[in-house]
């Protein structure tokens, strides 16, 4: 009779091999279910965005970027003493008690657009151009060295009377279509001097990007008779969880499809197309959200360059009640490769939700602190 003889420890390894298979085999399953990135579609403008949360970052890993600091000091500084520099006659100007300037607004001494010419077609075989007609003014506030991101609300406010007085002061000129008011902040963000100041650009068409959102409030409220920038900030000051911080007329929030790190939105609860109807009082209710979104992302991020911008209904004569208008701030925290110039689809490294408790986090530290 033949008899099997069973190795007990030969038994055992040979299940537990078997177990770690199994196992191993299920991990690689769910491993492969798990998705590396999410894409996420701009609820008005139709355009994706990745957020690559598959390679994400720590909030505090994006303040390793260092901007490049191009401050020559007040002696060189052009925009301290915009006369004595040679700078074209003041537009408008704002004086202290003292008799200090605290704003003043001159044309670019090397504007983009020819100031106070018509646009003229110009025809170039199938090809349509015009020349570059419209208005280029500089908005500088006093202090080179107390930067927008520093300053106290009542000089904030002071700033969006320049933007508002300006605005409406060539909204209807007859080479004006759309004005766009924007701030570069660092030599990455395009600020080739370093004096705190804003630029104002009038010009005869709309940009692509406004005719996008323009285009994308009317099919919306086409579909569901509510306004679509209504529709986020109601649905984001109800759930928190993007908000970086809001009172009871602006909320600033991470977009849902964020394209940067840290992006976040200005806007008024209140449906407003047009940003040059802005009242007194709502513009310092703008000051305080505005200043302190914009403080905790120089305080998260230990000063990055930035842009921002202020998107606001056409001046060319028509009428656009589906607009909501909103300030876009975007830090500068990567740089455009090969997949973002091919298919215009950006990807951040941090999910909107993380980056809004970050700096929602240092907003309350800073009051507490106070």
């Amino acid at each position: 009779m033949n008899i099997n003889v069973v190795n007990a420890d030969s038994s055992k390894n040979e299940a537990d091999s078997l177990k770690e298979e199994k196992n191993k085999n299920q991990t690689i399953k769910e491993d492969d279910n798990k998705s590396v990135s999410e894409l996420r579609q701009d609820l008005v403008t139709g355009d994706w965005v990745v957020i690559a949360t598959g390679r994400a970052k720590r909030p505090d890993e994006f303040a390793a970027f260092e901007r490049i600091k191009n401050d020559s000091g007040i002696e060189k500084c052009l925009f301290e003493d915009p006369v004595a520099s040679g700078q074209e006659p003041d537009t408008l100007i704002y004086y202290k008690e003292d008799g200090d300037w605290t704003l003043r607004v001159f044309p670019n001494k090397y504007p983009s657009f020819s100031r106070g010419k018509l646009p003229k077609k110009i025809e170039s075989g199938p090809y349509f151009a015009m020349n570059g007609s419209g208005y280029h003014e500089i908005i500088a506030t006093r202090d080179h060295y107390h930067h927008l991101q520093e300053m106290e609300d009542f000089e904030i406010a002071e700033v969006f009377d320049a933007f508002q007085d300006r605005y409406l002061d060539l909204m209807n000129r007859k080479s004006v279509n759309y004005i766009v008011i924007f701030h570069n902040y660092g030599k990455e963000a395009g600020a080739s001097i370093a004096h705190p100041h804003s630029q104002l650009v009038a010009i005869p068409v709309i940009s692509p990007y406004i005719s996008q959102e323009l285009q994308g409030s009317e099919i919306y409220y086409k579909k569901n008779k509510h306004c679509v920038y209504c529709t986020m900030a109601e649905y984001e000051s109800e759930k928190k969880e993007r908000v970086v911080f809001e009172n009871d007329e602006f909320i600033a929030f991470c977009p849902f499809s964020s394209r940067a790190a840290f992006e976040v939105w200005v806007m008024p609860k209140k449906h407003q197309p047009y940003f040059e109807r802005i009242t007194n009082s709502e513009k310092i209710k703008l000051a305080e959200v505005f200043g302190k979104a914009l403080n905790s992302i120089w305080l998260a991020l230990k000063d990055p360059p930035y842009n921002f911008y202020i998107h606001t209904a056409p001046c060319d004569g028509k009428d656009y009640p589906r607009f909501h208008w909103h300030i876009e701030i975007l830090p500068h925290t990567s740089t455009w490769a090969g997949f973002e110039l091919e298919t215009g689809i950006e990807i951040s490294t941090i999910q909107p939700e993380v980056a809004a408790q970050y700096l929602r986090d240092i907003i309350n530290k800073k009051q507490n602190e106070n």
